[in-house]
């Protein structure tokens, strides 16, 4: 079997994104603009990324028996993604999100879980194996909250560097698990949410970023869109600027960071140099539509200055 260096665990959707003049307010009724399906999921969006800079991964989630799910696992595939292992819930809907996309590229997304509110414990008993051969586990919050806290137990086994995107934020994240995450990395609201404090700058990141610290974390890193992103641990705090480009859609920018951040580190990369990484890939991707679709392959960032 080919050694996994990345295991992605979580959610597989399609999405039906919506491009519309803003985002409409409680109560309102908008014209929309556009409307595309393409494949999406904050898991696969992971590991899609992931696969397409070069990195060996393998992913588990499920899909439904509907006519999302073949098509969703084969989308996967052609970017080299090893998808053995997801499984089709016959059943059950594939996972769907409903996003709308303004004109200066900001989303809000709505998600209906489907398979993927049935990735349970024992389907991730049942791959354990897996997690023996992977360097890197990503992990996302669109599956089950004790679906993820299984898997981090079994990366913490055997040794598997832990990266926890936060995503969509819980209300709390249980005692004993913060210690098991090597890298958090959540946006700003995710931030605010798990800390309780008011995220509203580059400093008050830092303090909401310090107290998650305090709960065990190692490392914390914030996406802050057009601000770039924060890494914090208890040694050091840094800032890393973004680049300035033209916003499209911003629809996959944290999974693509999630994901180059991850390639980094099986590449050997520093943290300082994964993070660079993942912002120039970020970067890349909001200037296209779409999720999946809008990711660069890694000749297209190699190609970068």
């Amino acid at each position: 079997m080919m050694k996994s260096k990345i295991l992605v665990i979580g959610s597989i959707n399609i999405d039906f994104v919506i491009r519309v003049p803003y985002i409409p307010i409680i109560g309102e009724t908008i014209m929309g603009q556009s409307i595309e399906r393409i494949a999406g999921g904050k898991g696969a969006n992971q590991a899609f990324t992931a696969a397409k800079l070069g990195a060996s991964v393998t992913m588990l989630g499920k899909v439904g028996g509907d006519e999302f799910g073949a098509p969703l696992i084969k989308n996967l595939q052609q970017v080299g993604v090893h998808t053995d292992y997801i499984h089709t819930e016959a059943g059950a809907s594939s996972g769907l999100a409903i996003i709308n996309v303004n004109d200066e590229g900001d989303n809000s997304i709505v998600v209906l879980s489907g398979a993927n509110e049935l990735c349970d414990t024992s389907y991730i008993r049942a791959h354990e194996h897996l997690f023996q051969e992977a360097e890197v586990v990503i992990l996302q919050m669109e599956i089950p909250e004790e679906t993820v806290y299984q898997a981090i137990d079994l990366a913490r086994k055997y040794n598997s560097v832990v990266i926890l995107n936060p995503a969509p934020a819980p209300d709390s994240i249980h005692a004993d698990v913060w210690s098991k995450i090597d890298y958090l990395i959540p946006n700003e609201t995710e931030l605010q949410k798990l800390s309780g404090m008011d995220v509203h700058s580059i400093d008050t990141a830092e303090l909401a970023a310090k107290k998650l610290l305090s709960q065990g974390v190692k490392q914390i890193i914030v996406t802050l869109g057009s601000k770039g992103s924060l890494f914090v641990n208890a040694n050091e705090t840094i800032h890393f600027p973004a680049p300035i480009v033209k916003v499209v859609d911003t629809t996959a920018a944290g999974d693509s960071f999630v994901a180059a951040f991850a390639v980094g580190l099986t590449e050997g990369k520093s943290e300082k140099d994964a993070i660079a990484f993942a912002i120039q890939v970020s970067s890349m991707v909001v200037t296209r539509a779409g999720a999946q679709r809008s990711i660069p392959d890694r000749k297209e960032v190699d190609a970068v200055d």
